[in-house]
């Protein structure tokens, strides 16, 4: 029986992660492409990401803070490929292996925090 309810909060763990980790990228894509015309940054600052986190603040609450924002904008330019994801890592990891300049040791530390 703990294997059964172990497996499950495992599976249920593994699925929220993958739809949190979707959901950021997309959002990260949508700052980018419609806020930013397509552009790495925005022409006018940070304006953007400090106005559209106040909506969002209001609307969903926490979590949507500019800085958090800027993470998730910077998640989309580190992997601009979703279907390409590892959706075994957690949202810190992305967070942290996004700041890599470096693609190929941020490729690398990607499929290295996934199987170790």
């Amino acid at each position: 029986m703990a294997k059964i309810i172990v497996d499950a909060k495992d599976q249920v763990y593994r699925n929220s992660n993958t739809i949190l980790l979707k959901m950021y990228w997309e959002i990260g894509q949508l700052i980018i492409e419609d806020e930013q015309n397509g552009e790495l940054r925005a022409k006018y600052g940070k304006s953007v990401l400090k106005n559209l986190a106040n909506h969002l603040s209001v609307e969903f609450g926490k979590g949507f803070n500019d800085r958090n924002l800027n993470n998730m904008r910077s998640f989309f330019i580190a992997f601009p490929i979703w279907n390409a994801m590892r959706t075994e890592l957690s949202w810190t990891h992305y967070r942290i292996i996004s700041r890599i300049e470096n693609t190929e040791h941020r490729i690398q530390n990607t499929v290295y925090r996934t199987f170790y």
